[in-house]
């Protein structure tokens, strides 16, 4: 089975979420064009080598509806012969988009394929697209539907986790955001993004607050407590787990991933391919998994879907250098250390979501990007990216270095 390689990736700084966001002004279409167009221009590609783009996107309506993928190859002045599909696993979406591309590319039914995605939070309003899940009983009611925010309580209060071990995490995560800003480890791959005439908008994370203490965050209210004791979802959360007495709500804003504008792209390649478009390959695809997991504790997934990974790849954590596992909550990325006893070191080296935030279609493909900087800047062999998704899923890729 031919092997999928991993030649390039570009990303979007993430613009603040908000109507006063820096990314407000630019749709989406503009957003994944512009890292379409990045891609091409950095590799000097002719873009009639790529056969499809697959773009993953939480909330397609509006603007970003209608196969936003090929809407993009249009507005990037790519050929008119490249296809583009739009994919949604939701949290995972743009991870999902890599694995899908690279087993495109391991099936030998494709060569050359862009893979990533986008989100525009500030326009689109998360959750615009609707669905079954939390309004229809049938799938409500067997899948114990709770706001992701009570679930992350819910996992705080399974597995033991403080109010301080979650908000310890999160000023982590913006310390080491900060160091890796500060150090030019995201300057490789980030690509600003252009207003009309080509003045940059915005050209690093927006979202981040690198001042954020314990003190600060101390101050905050848990958001999920009145979903949770008045509307009747610690009730859920407690019969799907009776083990539970009470759910104790230690969630907010500064320790769950920030709600922003972004998009992301990474091109990925049979060894054939590279070769016939002058490109250098970087990494390969190892193995991805993707796993339904608990649905009322949700966002697990990580575990189950990397204990899946290691066993399809006949790999142990041993053999794995950096693990990047999406912040959607502290609590997310605390249980899967705890589960497989990693080295916190080791694990989302450079923050992650809870300080730069999270363009929901966009991150996975993000942190693919970020792992592989981060493995040829240290120098290492091999790495993992875990996430969360809505409804019970988790989605896993290892890659490793060439």
């Amino acid at each position: 089975m031919p092997d999928a390689f991993v030649y390039d990736h570009v990303r979007t700084p993430r613009g603040r979420g908000k109507p006063d966001g820096a990314l407000h002004e630019v749709s989406t279409v503009r957003l994944a064009a512009t890292v379409l167009a990045a891609l091409r221009d950095r590799n000097d590609l002719d873009t009639a080598l790529v056969d499809d783009v697959v773009l993953g996107c939480v909330d397609p309506v509006g603007e970003a509806g209608g196969d936003v993928a090929r809407a993009a190859v249009f507005a990037a002045g790519w050929d008119r012969r490249v296809a583009g599909v739009q994919i949604n696993r939701f949290c995972a979406s743009g991870l999902e988009a890599v694995n899908m591309a690279a087993a495109a590319v391991m099936s030998g039914q494709h060569e050359l394929v862009v893979a990533g995605g986008v989100e525009s939070m500030s326009r689109v309003g998360i959750g615009a697209s609707g669905g079954a899940w939390p309004v229809d009983p049938r799938v409500a009611l067997p899948s114990h539907f709770m706001p992701q925010g009570v679930a992350a309580d819910l996992i705080a209060t399974k597995y033991g986790f403080s109010r301080d071990d979650v908000d310890a995490y999160a000023v982590e995560s913006q310390r080491r955001a900060a160091q890796a800003w500060a150090e030019g480890r995201f300057a490789r791959s980030v690509v600003p993004v252009c207003d009309g005439l080509g003045i940059p908008l915005l050209a690093r994370d927006e979202h981040m607050r690198p001042g954020t203490d314990m003190q600060a965050l101390a101050a905050l209210e848990p958001s999920f407590r009145t979903l949770g004791e008045q509307m009747g979802f610690d009730a859920a959360a407690i019969a799907a787990h009776p083990e539970i007495e009470a759910v104790r709500h230690v969630h907010h804003a500064g320790n769950s991933s920030g709600i922003v504008d972004g998009a992301s792209a990474v091109l990925i390649g049979s060894a054939e391919a590279g070769e016939a478009a002058g490109l250098t390959p970087r990494a390969r695809i190892r193995a991805f998994v993707s796993t339904g997991s608990d649905p009322a504790l949700m966002l697990t997934g990580p575990v189950d879907a990397t204990d899946k990974l290691l066993k399809r790849a006949r790999a142990s954590l041993a053999d794995v250098d950096l693990v990047e596992i999406n912040e959607a909550f502290s609590a997310v990325v605390l249980r899967t250390v705890q589960a497989f006893d990693l080295d916190p070191a080791e694990v989302n080296v450079n923050g992650g979501a809870i300080a730069m935030g999270h363009p929901l279609g966009a991150t996975g493909a993000m942190l693919i990007g970020t792992l592989l900087d981060e493995l040829e800047r240290r120098d290492l062999a091999c790495g993992l990216v875990a996430m969360c998704i809505g409804a019970g899923m988790g989605t896993a890729t290892l890659i490793e270095r060439v």
